[in-house]
């Protein structure tokens, strides 16, 4: 280009960058919906991301058409934040950065929320607006050829612009997103912990994981449940009028579902219905703020509903199981006290002693009745009895069955004893 071009984009830059961000503003606020329709950008901050982006684009059109020194160095970056040598923005030396306006504004408007499509609408019309005002100045001036290299240029300052915009922007919106799911697990850790005892602290919980603060439950699902889990059972569970939020420990798949009105009869088939494995379900609490007792009742439920092989399990549907829980090492000694003898056993004559025991309480100590469940003859069910009580010394009649039995094979069906 001849040196009247670099005098008249010299010319621009000088007097033109305050009129152009004045036009700029009133039209993004006229044509980009997004900018009224979310008030989150102030109109101050609008105008300077205006005049430092106008100022910066007519500088790199001056670059790009060879009238102006680049300042490219080896710590220059370009729309991606690399330099010529592939060093990132922390590389050391002075940074020469060609996009900073452009990577603060993408910065600043995911911290401020507007969406992206709004923000890089906002650029294009300010190229639109650019390319009107220097063919209102070129006009006369430069050649057809000059004006279409000027167009030419204009245009790949404003997409290496642009997409330096979006960069910036995805990084912050990434670094957002990490920062909220790290406060949001340190939030589950205290919640679960108990902090929930503490008011202020559960009205955040509450807000952060957007449950009301009332009744609710806490379920537990397996810890190698699928990745897809949380978000299924979720999904059951809203259509069953069960809100909910779920987070992933070294416990398990940790859910908190609301109860309504302290009712909760729907969360147990709901959460059958979705498939994720051997779940827990605590008690009713009244508030968020009882979280951690829920949640040891969630995760006994949980044990129990593996070792019964069921999709769910409620903590109160399955006190005696929960209560061998609460003291292993008791349980654990009651039941070498009952089954020893029959583990001793070769392993097919214990199971079918075990299975036997296993089907005389479930039936309330009835020979027919678990002669029918097993399936076998009752004078079957009688022997197998009559040697159960030759092994352990115990005395099992035609009465209830013992509780210490009922507690000791709870023990074993646990996992408590080998």
């Amino acid at each position: 280009m001849r040196p009247v071009a670099a005098d008249l984009l010299e010319r621009h830059r000088a007097e033109r960058v305050g009129p152009l961000a004045d036009r700029l503003v009133a039209t993004i606020r006229a044509e980009n919906a997004g900018y009224v329709d979310l008030p989150v950008v102030p109109v101050e901050d609008l105008r300077a991301s205006c005049v430092d982006n106008v100022a910066r684009v007519l500088q790199l059109l001056a670059v790009e058409l060879g009238l102006a020194p680049d300042g490219r160095g080896p710590d220059s970056r370009g729309p991606d934040g690399r330099g010529p040598d592939g060093r990132g923005p922390d590389g050391r030396g002075p940074s020469v950065d060609r996009y900073d306006a452009a990577r603060a504004t993408g910065r600043r408007r995911a911290e401020q929320g507007l969406p992206l499509d709004d923000v890089l609408r906002s650029f294009r019309m300010g190229g639109r607006l650019i390319w009107d005002d220097l063919l209102d100045q070129a006009d006369g001036i430069l050649e057809a050829r000059e004006t279409r290299e000027l167009g030419t240029a204009l245009w790949a300052v404003v997409d290496s612009t642009s997409a330096a915009v979006a960069a910036a922007y995805h990084q912050a919106e990434a670094s957002a997103i990490r920062v909220h799911e790290q406060r949001r697990t340190a939030l589950w850790e205290d919640l679960l912990a108990g902090r929930g005892a503490e008011a202020a602290f559960a009205a955040e919980a509450a807000r952060v994981l957007d449950l009301a603060p009332g009744p609710c439950v806490v379920v537990v699902a397996p810890a190698d449940a699928a990745p897809e889990a949380g978000r299924r059972a979720e999904t059951h569970l809203r259509v069953a009028g069960h809100r909910s939020s779920w987070v992933r420990r070294a416990a398990g798949l940790v859910g908190v579902v609301e109860a309504p009105g302290g009712q909760a009869d729907a969360v147990g088939a709901a959460l059958a219905t979705a498939d994720v494995g051997a779940t827990g379900i605590s008690a009713v609490v009244p508030e968020l703020g009882h979280a951690e007792e829920a949640f040891g009742q969630a995760v006994a439920a949980q044990r129990i509903a593996a070792a019964r092989g069921l999709p769910v399990v409620a903590f109160d549907e399955a006190l005696p199981d929960a209560l061998v829980l609460a003291a292993p090492a008791i349980a654990a000694r009651l039941a070498r006290h009952w089954l020893d003898p029959l583990l001793a056993l070769p392993a097919d004559e214990s199971r079918a002693l075990l299975d036997t025991l296993e089907a005389w309480m479930r039936t309330g100590g009835s020979p027919t009745a678990t002669a029918r469940a097993l399936p076998c003859h009752r004078n079957t069910v009688l022997n197998r009895l009559r040697r159960v009580q030759r092994l352990t010394g115990g005395l099992l009649g035609e009465g209830a069955p013992p509780a210490e039995l009922a507690l000791a094979l709870a023990a074993y069906r646990l996992g408590l004893v080998d």
